[in-house]
């Protein structure tokens, strides 16, 4: 049901565009890529084309057809496309869908059942094809499936290959309101940053301190699907996705990575490096070497330049620490220091590396939107590891990485008398002494009441 709450709040809202936005893009790069319609089964793509909010099912039990002239058919489950029914108007062809992939054939343990279902999932999309006046033009479909695509070809459609590529291609530049979805997003990761910062102490798990991050996120309409935090002995080499009960100690590094957080969708990849209590020099100093390559990386990032230019600028072998990990080769060093692009997906155009992108380079176009990720160790067994998502070549969000500090302490309040003199003294600076009723407190209602803003006042002067 969640699934369908946010696609029945884009009728009432902005996110709608995005169903209408898909099409028109797919629509274009798909004629380039010489068929006329194309079958979706990739849950992003379905998402993108459709504006519904595809979660994942259990394996082709919703699909979508889009023909050259913008029409969509979407086939769903039996409450689900009930749902979508009722909550999406800009979806007037919603049928049920033959789970013809995935888990329920597989589950059923019958081979004649699942030839039962792959056949009917076939003739539902052979029916719109004809309904649309789509069986004609060649039809793509966005994922390799050899099994489905020889009963469309048996049923007489010309299916063809280049539509994943195509879908791929639509998506990797994102228009306003998508990068809109990114900012809202990262603020969204920010307050899950402050959750991390005021429930980390001494004594306290990890499972602990990421709990009330996703709380965090949840409660201002994110998802978490991906993330983890880990401290102390755990961040170096990093365990990816590993969020264990070892308790936080003083003087730990630690640092969260929201790798999949969504908003509409949308998914963030950015990461947050704390210190429990006063951090080491060695820290601080290893922190800013791994800010310095991410802003340098950042800096590099325009329009036009190709990925290998960018790569150059991410650390070389002894940043690396190639050594350490006794590799030969930057291909070997998968996810440590690049940046990769953002959307429906984790990773999508652009993929700057220097395990590929010198050797294979493509050119940086204005809207793609990615994550930037460097990393250093500040010793044998913990690192600093910074991610920065930027929109085009602006960073986002724009303040630095902080690192934890102990929670503030109010100082204690003034005694009257340390009060009443400094009255004194800040009015003659003001050229007078008032009334001592101004200050002290009275019945008068208006009288105790100036002598509140008094107390606010003072209590704010240096030295109280």
């Amino acid at each position: 049901m969640w699934a369908h709450r946010q696609a029945a709040s884009r009728s009432r809202g902005w996110y709608r565009v995005f169903g209408s936005m898909g099409c028109t893009g797919t629509q274009r790069h798909i004629a380039e890529a010489g068929v006329g319609s194309v079958l979706l089964l990739d849950d992003p793509n379905i998402r993108y084309v459709t504006g519904l909010a595809m979660l994942g099912g259990s394996g082709a039990d919703h699909y979508s057809f889009l023909t050259a002239g913008g029409k969509v058919v979407h086939w769903d489950t039996a409450d689900h496309a009930s749902n979508e029914r009722a909550n999406c108007p800009w979806l007037p062809d919603i049928r049920y869908a033959a789970p013809g992939l995935g888990n329920v054939p597989r589950a059923s343990g019958s081979p004649s059942a699942r030839e039962f279902l792959l056949d009917t999932m076939a003739d539902l999309i052979v029916e719109a094809a004809h309904d649309y006046d789509a069986h004609r033009d060649p039809v793509g479909i966005d994922s390799t499936q050899s099994q489905l695509a020889a009963k469309l070809r048996e049923r007489g459609l010309d299916i063809r290959d280049g539509a994943a590529d195509a879908l791929h291609t639509a998506r990797q530049t994102k228009t306003k309101d998508e990068i809109e979805c990114f900012r809202v997003l990262s603020a969204i990761c920010e307050a899950g940053f402050m959750a991390i910062k005021k429930a980390a102490e001494p004594g306290v798990t990890e499972q602990e301190v990421w709990g009330a991050a996703a709380e965090a996120v949840l409660r201002r309409g994110g998802t978490v699907e991906g993330g983890y935090l880990t401290s102390g002995p755990n961040t170096w080499p990093k365990h990816q996705a590993n969020t264990t009960d070892r308790m936080l100690r003083p003087g730990d590094i630690m640092y969260a990575d929201f790798y999949s957080a969504t908003f509409q969708g949308y998914r963030s990849c950015v990461y947050r490096t704390f210190s429990i209590g006063k951090p080491r020099q060695r820290s601080v100093d290893a922190y800013k070497r791994a800010r310095d390559w991410m802003y340098d990386v950042i800096e590099a990032i325009r329009p036009g330049v190709t990925t290998g230019e960018v790569a150059r600028y991410f650390p070389d072998r002894e940043g690396e620490r190639m050594d350490w990990y006794g590799a030969d080769h930057y291909w070997q060093m998968t996810t440590n220091q690049w940046a990769h692009g953002l959307g429906l997906q984790l990773y999508e155009r652009p993929l700057i590396w220097r395990g590929i992108s010198v050797d294979h380079p493509i050119e940086i176009q204005e809207g793609m939107t990615m994550a930037v990720e460097t990393q250093e160790p500040d010793g044998p067994s913990s690192a600093t590891t910074t991610s920065h998502p930027p929109p085009r070549p602006r960073p986002l969000p724009p303040r630095p990485h902080r690192l934890h500090r102990p929670p503030h302490r109010p100082r204690p309040h003034p005694p009257p008398l340390r009060r009443f003199l400094l009255l004194r003294l800040l009015c003659r600076r003001l050229g007078g002494i008032p009334d001592p009723a101004s200050y002290f407190p009275v019945e008068c209602s208006s009288q105790a009441h100036r002598s509140r803003q008094f107390d606010i006042m003072l209590c704010r002067l240096p030295g109280c």
